[in-house]
């Protein structure tokens, strides 16, 4: 692990301090991903990378910009997200990969997740189901900004965050056939996608007063990868592009004290 220079306490589990990272910061779940996503940086360093969660830090055009790996599933993301706000971030885009559920979402489009259906564990830790699990609305303003821009294929909509990948195959465990029937609901009832993160990711930010926002490659239909880098790079042009105009919002760069933020006239 490269050298800490810094100050403050370390985190325990991603290793960086007050100060090392940015207001935004990009959540992949794949450390590769994050070190792909910084070779698009100006100065791109890495801050830490410890177990799943690999950092760096740098700029675009002259905007401040991180990027943390969260690995796989919920319990991991949400330690990312309340580790890096006491390290000073208070906007979090997840960078990452899904299944389509949407019958008009193919291989290599982008969706841009404004809500997620709480299908995993760690946010019902936090507060009862009936709270929505919802991206911030200026972050995925920004998204749909930023992708429209880059002439890019997308989709926005709802999510579905789960947290058993294998559990979807057809016969292969007890609940096989409840999660096949649970999928044509979802579909049914207009969810574009499945995933592992955005459910948990929005729910942390949302009773915590921080920002959030998800784009999604699609790398296969529900249940199948087919080419696991299709729309990946699309992904992460659209998510840097974003940061780029949400940095023009002085109460992301502004904010003081991101942990107790919340998000309305009085943080501007």
């Amino acid at each position: 692990m490269p050298k800490k220079q810094g100050f403050g306490r370390m985190e325990y589990h991603i290793r960086v301090r007050p100060g090392e990272v940015a207001r935004c910061v990009l959540l992949p779940g794949d450390p590769a991903r994050s070190e792909l996503i910084a070779k698009k940086f100006d100065e791109a360093k890495e801050i830490a990378y410890n177990r799943e969660f690999r950092t760096f830090s740098g700029k675009v055009d002259g905007v401040p910009i991180s990027v943390t790996s969260t690995g796989i599933g919920g319990p991991s993301a949400a330690i990312a997200v309340e580790e890096l706000a006491r390290c000073g971030a208070n906007t979090f885009i997840r960078v990452g990969t899904a299944g389509a559920i949407g019958k008009r979402v193919k291989l290599g489009d982008i969706v841009i997740a404004c809500s997620a259906v709480r299908e995993e564990g760690t946010s019902r830790e936090y507060v009862p189901l009936s709270y929505p699990a919802v991206a911030d609305l200026e972050v995925t303003r920004a998204l749909i900004e930023a992708a429209g821009r880059l002439g890019v294929r997308y989709h926005v909509g709802v999510v579905v965050s789960k947290d058993a990948f294998y559990a979807e195959e057809p016969g292969r465990v007890p609940l096989s056939k409840k999660t096949a029937e649970l999928w044509k609901i979802w579909q049914r009832a207009g969810a574009l996608a499945t995933e592992m993160e955005c459910a948990t990711i929005f729910t942390v930010c949302g009773v915590n007063g921080w920002r959030s926002g998800g784009v999604l490659a699609i790398v296969g239909p529900a249940g199948k990868i087919v080419d696991p880098q299709a729309g990946v790079e699309s992904a992460i042009d659209v998510a840097i592009a974003a940061v780029k105009e949400l940095s023009k919002n002085r109460a992301i760069l502004n904010s003081k004290d991101p942990s107790g933020t919340k998000w309305g006239k009085d943080a501007r």
